[in-house]
C-alpha cells in the first residue's frame, strides 16, 4: 500500500495504537517490534479489540481485510508521519540536548499555548517510535509543533529530521550524557549538532544559548540565530535568587522584570531564557509570557519540590549524567538548610567512563559536607568512598524509613532505570 493511500484511512481513524492493552475501537494498530516484544503476534487481539486496521510486516496467520502489510512497519510509521508533517506550513520547534530538554519543551509548550493551538511531544516521547507518533498527533488546527528529540548515538538526531522537517530548534548543551553510544564528548557534540546541520541546509532558525561557546562554534554558518544567555544575547537574564525556587531577573529583550518559578535549581535559567525567547519571537505578550512561567509546576520527577512532614525533599529522577548530577549536587549545596542529605542513584551509559565519572562524583561530594550521603547502584560499588551503599531504590527506601528524619533537606536523583523516585514510595 502506498503512503498517500495509508494517510486517505488515517484521515479516517486518526488515532494510533502500539500497544493492545491500551487499544480503543477505531484506532489503527501498527504492530512494532523490537528486540523484547513483537506486535505481530498480537494482530488478532488488535482486532478483536476493534483495530480499524492493523499494520503488519508479517503473516498474521490469517486473512482479514483490515490487515495492511508493509515491508516494515516501523519505516511505515515514520514515512506516514512525514507525509503528515507535508501537510502544515506551521512552525516546528525541534529541542535536542543532554540535559534539560524535557523541562524547556514544558516551559517553550506553556509559554506559546496562551497565545497559539500548540501540540507538543507528550511525556518522554521522544525516540525513532515516540517522535513520528507525536508529530501524526498534530492537529490540522495547530498553529506551532514543539518536538522533543533524545538521542544516544550520532545519525538519530539526523533521521529524526529527516521526517520532523523542523523549521526551527533548539540544543539546550551537550554534556557527559551517553558517552558510550556518542563515543565521548565531541561525540555527542558532532550527534546533538545534527540538529544544527539540518537548519543550516534548510535555513532554518537555532535559538542558541550564548553562555556555551562551544553551541556558538556550532551555530557557524546557520542564517538565523536567535541568542539567549546570561549575557551578550538578544534575550539575556540572570539568577535573582535560588535559595528555594528559582527566581530570574530580566536583563535585556523584554519588559518582564523578574519571572519567579517553581523549578529548583539555578540549572534551570537557561530553560527558562529559551522559553522568553522563543515567545518574545512569536510576539507573545510579556505579560502572558510572565504568567505561564510563573504558572508551571514541574512533574514527573523532574526538579520537583516536595514537603513531607518535616522534610523538603528535592525529587529530579528522572536522568542522570555527570553534568546534570554535577549541577544538581552544586545546587543543593548552595542551598539553605543545615541537615542535607544525599540520596544518588548510578549513571547508565557511560561506557568505559563510567567508573572515572562515578569517581569524579564521590570527589564533589566530599567537597561539602552533609547529614547524610547515600549512594546506589551503577558503578559507585566499585568505588571507594565513607558513605552509605545500597544495591537498590528499594533497599534505600526500607533504610530512608528507619532514619525519621526531621527538618531536613533531600536530594534525590538518578539515572532513569534506577528508579530513585521509588525512595518515596
Amino acid at each position: 500500500m502506498e503512503i498517500q493511500d495509508l494517510y486517505t484511512i488515517f484521515l479516517q481513524h486518526s488515532f494510533i495504537q502500539t500497544d493492545t492493552r491500551k487499544l480503543q475501537k477505531g484506532e489503527l494498530f501498527f504492530s512494532l517490534k523490537g528486540s523484547n516484544f513483537d506486535g505481530n503476534k498480537f494482530a488478532r487481539q488488535a482486532l478483536t479489540a476493534g483495530a480499524a486496521y492493523v499494520i503488519t510486516d508479517e503473516d498474521a496467520g490469517f486473512i482479514d481485510d483490515r490487515l495492511i502489510y508493509t515491508q516494515n512497519v516501523l519505516i511505515t510509521l515514520q514515512a506516514l508521519a512525514k507525509h503528515h508533517r507535508q501537510q502544515f506550513t506551521i512552525p516546528f520547534i525541534a529541542i535536542t540536548g543532554s540535559n534539560g530538554k524535557t523541562t524547556t519543551k514544558e516551559l517553550i509548550h506553556e509559554v506559546l499555548s496562551t497565545t497559539f493551538k500548540t501540540d507538543t511531544t507528550k511525556g518522554n516521547l521522544n525516540n525513532h517510535i515516540g517522535i513520528p507518533l507525536t508529530i501524526l498527533a498534530v492537529q490540522k488546527d495547530a498553529e506551532i509543533a514543539v518536538i522533543e528529540m533524545g538521542a544516544n548515538h550520532q545519525k538519530e538526531i539526523e533521521s529524526y529530521c529527516q521526517y520532523t522537517l523542523p523549521t526551527h530548534g533548539i540544543i539546550t548543551n551537550c554534556g557527559k550524557a551517553h558517552l558510550e553510544g556518542f563515543g565521548g564528548i565531541e561525540g555527542v557534540k558532532k550527534g546533538k549538532g545534527e540538529l544544527y546541520d539540518y537548519l543550516r541546509a534548510h535555513n532554518g532558525t537555532a535559538f542558541v544559548l550564548t553562555d556555551y561557546a562551544y553551541l556558538m562554534d556550532m551555530g557557524k554558518g546557520i542564517k538565523n540565530i536567535k541568542t539567549y544567555g546570561t549575557q551578550n544575547a538578544e534575550i539575556s537574564g540572570i539568577v535573582n535568587n535560588s535559595s528555594e525556587f528559582l527566581e530570574v531577573k530580566m536583563i535585556k529583550g523584554t519588559n518582564i522584570n523578574t519571572i519567579k518559578t517553581h523549578l529548583v535549581g539555578a540549572y534551570n535559567l537557561p530553560n527558562v531564557l529559551v522559553a522568553v525567547a522563543l515567545g518574545k519571537y512569536f510576539n507573545v505578550d510579556d505579560g502572558k509570557i510572565k504568567t505561564a512561567l510563573e504558572n508551571y509546576l514541574p512533574s514527573n520527577s523532574r526538579s520537583q519540590l516536595i514537603e513531607k512532614d518535616s522534610n523538603k525533599i528535592i525529587l529530579d529522577a528522572y536522568n542522570a549524567n555527570p553534568s546534570s548530577m554535577k549541577a544538581a549536587i552544586e545546587n543543593f549545596a548552595k542551598m539553605e538548610g543545615e541537615n542535607k542529605i544525599l540520596l544518588l542513584g548510578g549513571m547508565m551509559e557511560m561506557g568505559d567512563q563510567s567508573l572515572t565519572e562515578h569517581k569524579a562524583l564521590i570527589d564533589l561530594i566530599s567537597k561539602y559536607q552533609w547529614q547524610q550521603v547515600v549512594l546506589v547502584g551503577g558503578d559507585f560499588d566499585k568505588t571507594i568512598h565513607p558513605y552509605r551503599y545500597f544495591n537498590t531504590s528499594t533497599e534505600a527506601r526500607e533504610w530512608l524509613k528507619l532514619q525519621q528524619f526531621k527538618n531536613a533537606l533531600l536530594l534525590i536523583k538518578g539515572s532513569r532505570s534506577m528508579r530513585m523516585e521509588k525512595v518515596l514510595m
